[in-house]
């Protein structure tokens, strides 16, 4: 049974030769803990407490959250099949609880880091020089995603009241305030941007020289390139920028609701994977706002 449902994993739902090879894995494991030769196996002698007493026995052996996931993920899909086939009557991982894995913390670059590219005064006057700093700067100011950068046009930004509207998932739209300082900078590069290039073929504002919008592929280059000058994180990307506004806005003060509206997040369970303030940044925080912390040594 166990090799048939190995064979319909593979071929008629395709799942990857990695995951037929985890699955098959993890179920000669369960029936290693049955003490049952896999040749041997028979559903329906299996009870939902043989099923619990494994998952006792692997958090017992301190067998990951993520392993453990996984393991059981392959027992509920293995029956299902044995259900669908006729092999097995009623279903003891029905009622199997997945463990909760930890959501790792995103990485976001430090402010320093960031101002260190877009503030820097010896840029030279050159297009693209120009134009991947304006993107990298958007991308830190609004927590745009890569799709909506791309897909923002000259008559989506609002000169006179300072905001990009943008469009995202499920061509969802919002207005999001930037401040005057990159409106400025928005305008002198469109300025720079006619100039260089003299038939545009796409109506973007971020553009290649060739006149036509930019795609994921570039712009992905263009942060990893940059960002790598001053950054030492290992993955260098567009959702670091934007993880670092959600990050950064949070840190500073800004209401949960708020940043999930910049966010353009259907939900505020999205957004509260950027609640993670670390032990430094609480430091300084409390030395700032407490008013027992701001007094001076000489006085305590």
């Amino acid at each position: 049974m166990i090799n048939e449902y190995l064979q319909y994993l593979q071929y008629e739902k395709n799942y990857s030769s990695h995951t037929v090879l985890s699955y098959h894995t993890d179920l000669i494991q369960f029936c290693q803990f049955l003490d049952i030769e896999p040749s041997a196996f028979n559903p329906r002698q299996i009870t939902s407490q043989h099923l619990s007493e494994w998952l006792l026995s692997m958090m017992a052996n301190k067998v990951s959250a993520v392993s453990v996931k996984r393991k059981i993920s392959a027992v509920k899909s293995f029956w299902k099949f044995l259900l669908k086939r006729g092999y097995a009557e009623i279903n003891p991982a029905q009622k199997l609880i997945l463990p909760k894995t930890k959501k790792p913390i995103p990485a976001f670059y430090k402010q320093k880091e960031i101002f260190n590219i877009i503030d820097n005064p010896n840029i030279p006057d050159n297009f693209e020089v120009i134009r991947n700093l304006l993107i990298i700067e958007m991308f830190y100011s609004t927590g745009i995603r890569l799709s909506e950068l791309i897909s923002i046009e000259d008559k989506d930004i609002d000169f006179i009241n300072f905001t990009v509207k943008v469009t995202g998932k499920r061509n969802k739209q919002r207005i999001i305030p930037v401040s005057d300082r990159l409106i400025k900078k928005i305008s002198a590069y469109i300025l720079n941007r006619n100039k260089f290039i003299e038939h545009r073929i796409d109506e973007n504002l971020f553009l290649r020289v060739n006149g036509k919008k930019m795609y994921p592929r570039i712009v992905y280059s263009i942060i990893h390139d940059t960002m790598s000058q001053t950054s030492s994180l290992h993955k260098q990307s567009p959702h670091v920028l934007r993880h670092s506004f959600a990050s950064h806005l949070l840190n500073g003060g800004a209401d949960i609701n708020v940043v999930k509206d910049l966010l353009g997040h259907s939900s505020l369970a999205a957004t509260q994977v950027y609640t993670h303030t670390g032990f430094g940044e609480l430091n300084n925080i409390y030395k700032h706002a407490h008013p027992r912390a701001k007094q001076k040594k000489e006085e305590l």
